[in-house]
């Protein structure tokens, strides 16, 4: 079929230094298939990504900026050497594909399991357990699974300054491995989220109590993070209306407006607005978040959740934002941008080669032929 006249998933796109030629993201997936030990990116990473580099844009996996932030099994780090020389693996095969790549940084804060970094508890802002959360480990024969979350301690001052410089390390990093920018990941009830929300932050001094308070480490992190990669490259990632895994805020909109209006300020090139609930079948509430969001940010945004190529199709030419995310469609269809401009066809992902394992359900998706 021919491509749609003027379709708006195909006009290219300038967010900050990122030229994009088209709208198409890979959203963030967790896919837990980095080599052990270490948690070190492989050639198999490698493939994968490279598969996927016709998007517009590529945001890599959540990845560890440090030890005691890790929360997943085999999930890939950024801060030893053998880490960064793996990711430099797949960033070499993206842009020699022609791709353009960011790295996430991520901290699981409370949503994590003492097996992961033995001997030392999950740190969160407040010592406060989800009893409903699960992360994936292994057990003591290497089989995966769903394991509760451990019990989480409380970050000292002193951690959270560590945290902060963990943060910068990261960055860094990521330069050095050859990424195009970077990614805060600030959403899905992890870390940065947990500091943001009510009802996980329940501090006492400066990082907790107030609007302004409960936003320092964000925006420490953020200060940190500019001070390695300049805004033109860097992303942020927020959920504002997340309710799983344990999050509640009580005014999600004065939280994420005010926060939305400091990363505006900063210049960031792109704000990343995930309505991550879909996937688990609640009715879409993007509208609504764009409403303290999309009004008050300067830079391109980029909108995510169990979008369709349809409705991206219309939310980008509606002015909704400027670009989208897509997960699931894109893990099972490498070459989603060119499916799109064919209508299809679609290939089904396997949920059950989602987390771990190796070619299987990650790089034997097959391609259009022809």
């Amino acid at each position: 079929m021919a491509e749609r006249a003027e379709d708006p998933l195909f006009a290219p796109l300038t967010a900050g230094a990122l030229e994009l030629p088209n709208r198409i993201a890979l959203a963030p997936l967790t896919r837990s298939r980095a080599a052990q030990p270490g948690d070190v990116p492989t050639q198999l990473n490698a493939e994968y990504y490279a598969q996927r580099a016709s998007a517009g844009l590529i945001l890599s996996e959540a990845t560890n900026i440090s030890q005691i932030g890790m929360g997943y099994a085999l999930t890939p780090g950024i801060f030893t050497a053998a880490q960064i020389a793996g990711w430099r693996l797949v960033t070499d095969a993206v842009h020699a594909a022609g791709g353009r790549m960011l790295l996430q940084l991520w901290h699981c804060g409370r949503m994590s399991h003492d097996s992961l970094h033995p001997g030392e508890a999950p740190r969160a802002p407040s010592a406060i357990h989800c009893d409903s959360c699960q992360v994936f480990t292994l057990d003591a024969e290497g089989r995966g699974g769903l394991t509760p979350v451990s019990p989480p301690q409380a970050m000292t001052t002193a951690e959270i300054k560590a945290t902060i410089d963990d943060y910068a390390r990261a960055a860094r990093n990521a330069l050095a491995a050859g990424f195009d920018g970077v990614q805060v990941h600030s959403a899905n009830g992890y870390l940065l989220h947990q500091f943001l929300a009510s009802n996980t932050n329940t501090r006492t001094d400066g990082y907790g109590g107030s609007l302004t308070n409960r936003c320092r480490l964000l925006f420490e992190v953020m200060d940190a993070v500019l001070g390695e990669v300049p805004a033109e490259r860097v992303s942020v990632r927020l959920s504002p209306l997340f309710g799983l895994n344990g999050m509640a805020d009580a005014n999600p909109a004065d939280t994420f407006g005010t926060v939305t209006d400091h990363l505006s300020r900063l210049g960031i090139a792109m704000l990343e607005i995930a309505d991550t609930d879909v996937m688990a079948g609640a009715e879409p509430r993007m509208q609504q978040m764009r409403e303290f969001t999309r009004e008050r940010f300067d830079g391109a945004l980029m909108l995510n959740g169990g979008y369709t190529p349809e409705r991206a199709r219309a939310s980008i030419a509606a002015g909704d934002g400027d670009c989208v995310s897509f997960g699931r469609l894109f893990l099972a269809n490498p070459d989603l941008p060119e499916r799109i401009r064919q209508d299809g066809p679609y290939n089904e992902p396997d949920q059950a080669t989602f987390y771990g394992g190796g070619a299987q359900g990650y790089t034997d998706y097959p391609m259009l032929a022809g």
